[in-house]
């Protein structure tokens, strides 16, 4: 089966145009940025461990409820980064 028209670019480098072209303030930019993407990510790492140490929610359904929103939350997070996504 060939492929016709099919687009096969890679991406090595991407730039965020139209933020700011003064070097400290992409510095603040870049420190906001990430500070984001790490509060996000250990929200996410928090409310795994509060299910996985309370007893009570080591049902069935919290074991599928605890694996959707980690997976949800993760990929959402992921996805504002382009190619450095796996999925």
């Amino acid at each position: 089966m060939t492929v016709e028209g099919a687009n096969f670019t890679w991406v090595f480098e991407f730039l965020l145009l139209g933020l700011s072209e003064d070097p400290k303030e992409q510095q603040l930019l870049f420190i906001l940025f990430l500070s984001m993407y790490l509060v996000t990510g250990m929200g996410n790492l928090l409310i795994i461990l509060a299910i996985a140490t309370d007893v009570r929610l080591h049902t069935p359904i919290m074991h599928q409820v605890r694996k959707a929103a980690a997976e949800m939350g993760v990929k959402q997070a992921k996805s504002t980064i382009p190619g450095e996504t796996p999925w």
